[in-house]
């Protein structure tokens, strides 16, 4: 990593390089849940803000930006994130009982964070599954 790179990941709390494992807080898991609920059968979609304390990322919240969502998929204006908002990831909702990522997906795992979760249904915790940029599973804790 360049001294640039290293310099700006401390200063934003974000260096994707080292953390070890993921706490996801049971609020934003409770959240989750009860939005996918309320909207199916349209997805929901929204970012994953959190930091990377001694090696643990911890996801403490939800970012919203503008967007359009169908029961096809869910479309965010990515450019209007505030550059210093602590986003990390995404997360949105399947309205099947798969939470196997599309090719879409995939593509905005890639450039979007470094850490994302899917709930299908029926749109509880055992229905999350959670995905790294290059979209294999990862695992994750509520605390």
């Amino acid at each position: 990593m360049k001294f640039i790179d290293r310099i700006l990941s401390a200063f934003f709390g974000n260096d994707k390089q080292k953390f070890r494992e993921v706490h996801l807080d049971q609020e934003v898991v409770d959240e989750i849940i009860q939005i996918s609920r309320e909207a199916t059968p349209r997805e929901f979609v929204a970012l994953l803000s959190g930091k990377i304390r001694e090696q643990i990322l911890h996801i403490d919240g939800l970012i919203f930006l503008p967007g359009e969502t169908s029961n096809e998929g869910a479309v965010m204006k990515i450019f209007m994130l505030p550059p210093m908002s602590g986003a990390v990831g995404s997360v949105h909702s399947h309205p099947g009982y798969s939470a196997q990522p599309s090719s879409d997906d995939l593509i905005f795992f890639a450039k979007n964070g470094f850490f994302h979760i899917i709930i299908a249904k029926p749109y509880t915790l055992e229905s999350m599954v959670a995905y790294n940029s290059l979209g294999e599973e990862v695992s994750f804790k509520v605390v």
